[in-house]
C-alpha cells in the first residue's frame, strides 16, 4: 500500500511538473509573437500548389559556386602537350576509345601523343572538377542540344561551352568575353544580344546558345570544317585564314596547328579531351554530383512590372543564389520594365505555380517596397548641407542543425560570399554551432536647417513628456539538446535561480525548444520628444544614447525623415533616484562667503537630458556648459558638475 501511494505520489509530481513547463513554454512562445509584417499579411493569402520542389538548396549553394572558369582558362593557356603524363590507360585502349568516338562524330578524332597527355592530364588532375561540371551539364545540356539540332549543327558543340566557360553563364575573361559561349561585346551585338545596364543576354542562356549556333553555321559556310570552325570560334577567322596561307594552303587542324595562336594550339585537344571524359566517364570512375535542378523542372514567366531578386525570393521563399543562377542575365539582380522589351524570370515549377496564381499580390508587394526607398526630403528651413551617414551594424548568428549558408544569406538580405568572407569559410558549408559575423548597412541622410534661437516656449515643448507604461527588455536563449539549467548559467555568467525567478520556473526541468529570458529585466520608461527645427534622427539617437534602428522601431518609420512638431517615443531604464550630492566648501575670488558646489555621479542608462530631467531647475545646455562637454556622450560612473 504504501509502495502504491508513493507512486501515486511521484506521478501526480511529474504530472505538475510537465504542465508547468507546457504553460511556461506557451507563455514564451506568445511573448514571442511579433506584430504581423506587409509580407507576412500577403503570403498568407497566396493560393499554394502542392508542386515537389526542384531544387535542393545545400546543393544549389555548392554547386552554384563556379569557380572553375579560371582553372580550365589557365589549363588552356599553359598545358603542354607535349609533356607526357604518367596514367593507368593505356594507348592501344585509348585509340580504340577515340575510333569509336570518330565514327559517331562530325570532327576528325585521330589520336595523336599531344591529345593523349592532355586526356591524361584531365583524368589524374581534374576528376573532381569533371564531377561538378557534369552535375552542370544535366542542367544546360538539354537546352544546348535542342537549338544545335534547330541549326543542324553537331551536338558535341555542347561540349565547347565547358572549355569555354566550365559552364559559368557569368565568366568574364581578361579579354571581357562574357557568358557560356564567352561572347565579345562586339560579336555579341552583331548577332543581336542586348548588352545594358541592366542585362547582358551574353549570360542567358537561350539567347546566347542561339547566338553562338549561328556564329558556327556562318563560320561552318566559310571553312567546310568543324575542326576549322572550333578553331575561328576561339582565334577569330582571320587568324585561321593566315594559319591555312603559312601552312602552304593545308586546311587540317593538326597540321595548321603550329601557325595558330597560343592559345587556339590547345584549344581543340582541349574540346577534344573533354569529349573524351565525358563520354566515357564511368570507365574511368568519375561519378557526376547530384544534379541541382532538372531541365524539365523550371519555366519563364513573362515579368509584367519591376522587381528585384530580393523581392522574388522574400515572396516565394527561394535564395537569391538560386534566382542568380537560374537567371544569369540580370547584372544587378533586378528584373527592369521598360515597354516594347520582353523580359523574362526563370523559376522552378513549384515556384512558377505559386508566382502565376498570385501575380497581383506579388507585384504590389514590390511596389509597396520600392515606395520605402528615401525620397528627396524638402524642408522650409533647409539652407545647404545635406549630409548622409552610413551606419554600419554588425550581428552575429549562432549556426543551428538544418541550416545553410543559403538559408542564412536569405534571412540577413546578404549573400553567401560575403558571409565566407566576413567568417573567412572555404567551402559553403554552414559550421555546426559557430557564431558567423553578419555585417550590414544602412544610409541615413541628416538634413540641415536654419538655426532659429529657441524661446522659452520652444525650450519647453522640448521636454519630454513621461509615461508610466513600463516594458521589460530581454535576451532569450533557445534551449538545444543536451542542455541544462546549469550549463546555459554558466554560458551567461548567471545562476540557475536567477533564471527560475526570470522565467517562472518551479524545478530545473525544461524543454528543447523552450525559450529562457537570460537577461534581468530591466524597467523601461516611455518619454515623448517633440522634433524641432534642425533636429534629425542621428542627433535624437546621440541625445538618448540609443540607436537610429530603435527610434524607428519603437516610432514604426519606414525611413529616417522627420517631421518639425512630430512627437517620438524614446524607451529608456527607469530612472535612479538622484544620487547623494556631495557638498564642498569653494572659495570664490569675487565673493569672501563660501558657496556649495554639487556632484552627480552618472549611472548606467543615464543620458544629460535624462539628468536633467532629475534634477530641478537644470538644462542639458546648462550640463555641457558646467562639465565642458560637446558630444553630448557621458560614461557610468562619471562625475557631472552641478552648478547654478
Amino acid at each position: 500500500m504504501n509502495f502504491r501511494n508513493t507512486t501515486l505520489s511521484l506521478f501526480s509530481f511529474f504530472s505538475l511538473a510537465v504542465m508547468a513547463q507546457d504553460s511556461t513554454l506557451v507563455e514564451t512562445l506568445t511573448q514571442q509573437e511579433n506584430k504581423i509584417s506587409y509580407l507576412d499579411s500577403i503570403k498568407k493569402t497566396f493560393v499554394k500548389h502542392d508542386v515537389a520542389a526542384c531544387v535542393d538548396e545545400r546543393w544549389m549553394s555548392e554547386l552554384s559556386n563556379q569557380d572553375l572558369f579560371p582553372e580550365m582558362i589557365a589549363d588552356i593557356e599553359n598545358l603542354n602537350p607535349d609533356i607526357k603524363v604518367e596514367y593507368d590507360l593505356s594507348t592501344d585502349l585509348l585509340k580504340e576509345r577515340l575510333k569509336i568516338l570518330d565514327s559517331k562524330s562530325a570532327f576528325h578524332i585521330e589520336y595523336n601523343q599531344g591529345l593523349e597527355n592532355i586526356i591524361k592530364h584531365y583524368l589524374k588532375n581534374r576528376k573532381k572538377a569533371y564531377e561538378r561540371l557534369m552535375s552542370l551539364s544535366q542542367y544546360y545540356f538539354p537546352y544546348f542540344e535542342e537549338a544545335l539540332a534547330k541549326y543542324n549543327v553537331p551536338l558535341e558543340i555542347k561540349y565547347l561551352a565547358v572549355v569555354e566557360s566550365a559552364l559559368n553563364p557569368r565568366a568574364v575573361s581578361k579579354a571581357g568575353a562574357t557568358g557560356l559561349w564567352q561572347f565579345m561585346y562586339g560579336t555579341g551585338k552583331q548577332y543581336n544580344l542586348d548588352i545594358n545596364t541592366f542585362t547582358d543576354e551574353r549570360s542567358d542562356m537561350l539567347k546566347a546558345t542561339e547566338a553562338a549556333c549561328q556564329y558556327m553555321v556562318n563560320m561552318y559556310a566559310i571553312f567546310g570544317d568543324w575542326d576549322l570552325v572550333l578553331a575561328s570560334y576561339n582565334a577569330g577567322p582571320g587568324n585561321v585564314t593566315k594559319a591555312i596561307r603559312r601552312s602552304g594552303g593545308k586546311q587540317n587542324y593538326w597540321n595548321i596547328r603550329p601557325y595558330l595562336p597560343k592559345e587556339t594550339q590547345g584549344y581543340v585537344p582541349a574540346f577534344l579531351a573533354t569529349m573524351y571524359v565525358f563520354e566515357f566517364h564511368k570507365e574511368h570512375g568519375i561519378k557526376p554530383n547530384k544534379p541541382i535542378a532538372n531541365h524539365f523542372a523550371t519555366d519563364t514567366i513573362l515579368i509584367k512590372n519591376k522587381i528585384s531578386f530580393k523581392q522574388l525570393s522574400d515572396v516565394l521563399d527561394i535564395s537569391v543564389e538560386q534566382l542568380q543562377f537560374l537567371n544569369p542575365s540580370y547584372k544587378r539582380d533586378f528584373i527592369p520594365f521598360i515597354k516594347d522589351k520582353k523580359h523574362y524570370v526563370r523559376l522552378p515549377l513549384d515556384k512558377v505555380a505559386i508566382f502565376t496564381s498570385n501575380e497581383p499580390k506579388i507585384y504590389a508587394y514590390a511596389e509597396y517596397e520600392f515606395n520605402k526607398r528615401e525620397k528627396p526630403f524638402f524642408n522650409p528651413d533647409y539652407v545647404a548641407g545635406n549630409e548622409s551617414e552610413s551606419i554600419t551594424k554588425t550581428k552575429y548568428h549562432k549556426v543551428r542543425r538544418g541550416e545553410t549558408l543559403g538559408g542564412i544569406s536569405k534571412r540577413y538580405g546578404v549573400t553567401i560570399s560575403e558571409i565566407k568572407k566576413w567568417n573567412k569559410l572555404k567551402s559553403n558549408r554552414a559550421p555546426l554551432g559557430k557564431n558567423l559575423r553578419i555585417i550590414t548597412e544602412e544610409q541615413v541622410v541628416a538634413v540641415a536647417t536654419t538655426a532659429k534661437p529657441k524661446s522659452n516656449v520652444v525650450e519647453k515643448a522640448q521636454d519630454s513628456v513621461l509615461q508610466k507604461s513600463q516594458i521589460k527588455q530581454k535576451e532569450l536563449h533557445i534551449v538545444e539538446k543536451g542542455e541544462s539549467l546549469f550549463s546555459i548559467a554558466k554560458k551567461y555568467n548567471i545562476t540557475k535561480d536567477e533564471i527560475k525567478t526570470w522565467n517562472k520556473l518551479e524545478d530545473e526541468n525544461i524543454l528543447i525548444g523552450s525559450s529562457l529570458q537570460v537577461t534581468a529585466p530591466i524597467e523601461l520608461v516611455t518619454e515623448n520628444y517633440i522634433v524641432q527645427a534642425g533636429d534629425n534622427l542621428i542627433q535624437i539617437a546621440k541625445k538618448y544614447n540609443v540607436s537610429v534602428d530603435e527610434l524607428k522601431e519603437w516610432n514604426e518609420l519606414e525611413d529616417s525623415n522627420v517631421k518639425i512638431g512630430t512627437s517620438l517615443k524614446v524607451l529608456l531604464p527607469e530612472k535612479q533616484e538622484v544620487a547623494q550630492v556631495e557638498a564642498k566648501p569653494v572659495k570664490s575670488e569675487r565673493q569672501s562667503k563660501y558657496q556649495s558646489e554639487k556632484v552627480y555621479i552618472v549611472k548606467k542608462g543615464d543620458s544629460l537630458f535624462s539628468i536633467s530631467q532629475k534634477i530641478k531647475g537644470v538644462t542639458v545646455s546648462d550640463l555641457k556648459k558646467w562639465n565642458g562637454i560637446s558630444s553630448g556622450k557621458i560614461k557610468p560612473g562619471m562625475k557631472l558638475k552641478i552648478s547654478g
